[in-house]
């Protein structure tokens, strides 16, 4: 994909023009910044959480992952319930979309619960 194709992409998906703008670079400190939220404590609610997923497969799409693997490695190392999907970010099953933090808290907590995620 190109750059071109790429803000073309996020445009048309209703991607905030600063993510935009932002390209490739942009998505990968997205990425880093949500990693760094899930460690601490994921507080936002299951949506955002998805959108959140959408810039990892986007990412993965742009063929980026070798930039990100150590925020994976960091964010893998959250996950409990491996076994539940939590989005379908692509067509593949990427890691990312199963399990959800076991450190889920606020209206996270309550959205995974009502989803029938956790009990």
């Amino acid at each position: 994909m190109t750059a071109e194709e790429l803000i073309d992409y996020l445009r048309e998906n209703g991607y905030p023009e600063a993510v935009v703008r932002a390209g490739p670079a942009g998505l990968i400190d997205r990425w880093r910044k949500f990693v760094e939220e899930v460690e601490h404590g994921y507080k936002s609610g299951l949506e955002d959480y998805r959108k959140e997923l959408d810039i990892r497969g986007i990412l993965a799409m742009i063929e980026l992952d070798d930039n990100v693997r150590d925020l994976d490695r960091r964010f893998e190392a959250t996950l409990i319930a491996r076994d539940k999907r939590v989005w379908e970010s692509s067509a593949a099953d990427p890691f990312w979309d199963f399990g959800y933090p076991g450190n889920a808290r606020n209206l996270f907590l309550e959205d995974i619960r009502k989803e029938g995620l956790k009990k």
